[in-house]
C-alpha cells in the first residue's frame, strides 16, 4: 500500500479551509503485512479530524500565510517499527480530553457532528488488528500529533 494513494484529501466539508499539506515519506520503508483498507480507514479518520481541528482554529485567527492551517504527514522507520505521523496546528487538546480521546463514544465535536467512534475504532484497528500503537501528543491551542507505530515482522 502506498500512503500517497491511501488518503483521499477531501475538504469539501470545509470549503474555506486554507491549509498547507507537507509530506515527508521515507521511500526506503520495508514492506509490512497490513490490511490496507483498515490502515486507509485509520488515516482517513485522522486526516478528517485534522481538517476539523485546523478549520476550528482558523475561525479564531486572521487568515494570513502564518495563520493558515499546517498539516504534516511523515513516515519513517525506527528500530523494528514503521511510524506514520499526522501533525497539525489546529485547536489541540487539553490533558483531560487527550486521556479520553480513544474511548468509544467520546467526541470533542459538537452534538450531532461526531459519533465518538472514529478514533476508538482507529485505536482498535492499530492495536488489536495490527499489533501496533496509536498515540497522540497535543497542546491546547497549538495542535496535535498522532503517531501510528506498526511492527516490522
Amino acid at each position: 500500500m502506498r500512503l500517497t494513494n491511501a488518503i483521499p484529501l477531501k475538504k469539501a466539508k470545509y470549503k474555506n479551509l486554507n491549509f498547507e499539506l507537507t509530506t515527508h515519506f521515507d521511500e526506503s520503508l520495508p514492506k509490512i503485512e497490513i490490511v490496507p483498507q483498515d490502515i486507509g480507514r485509520v488515516l482517513v479518520n485522522l486526516v478528517n479530524n485534522v481538517f476539523y481541528a485546523v478549520n476550528e482554529r482558523s475561525k479564531n485567527i486572521v487568515p494570513t500565510k502564518e495563520g493558515r492551517g499546517l498539516v504534516t504527514i511523515t513516515t519513517q522507520k525506527t528500530n523494528n517499527t514503521i511510524e506514520i505521523r499526522v501533525k497539525d496546528n489546529g485547536t489541540g487538546m487539553s490533558d483531560a480530553v487527550r486521556e479520553k480521546v480513544f474511548q468509544p463514544f467520546f467526541t470533542t465535536k459538537p452534538t450531532g457532528s461526531g459519533t465518538g467512534l472514529g478514533l476508538s475504532l482507529a485505536y482498535d484497528i492499530i492495536t488489536k488488528g495490527h499489533g501496533g500503537r496509536l498515540t497522540v501528543e497535543s497542546k491546547e491551542g497549538e495542535g496535535s500529533e498522532f503517531v501510528i507505530t506498526l511492527p516490522i515482522k
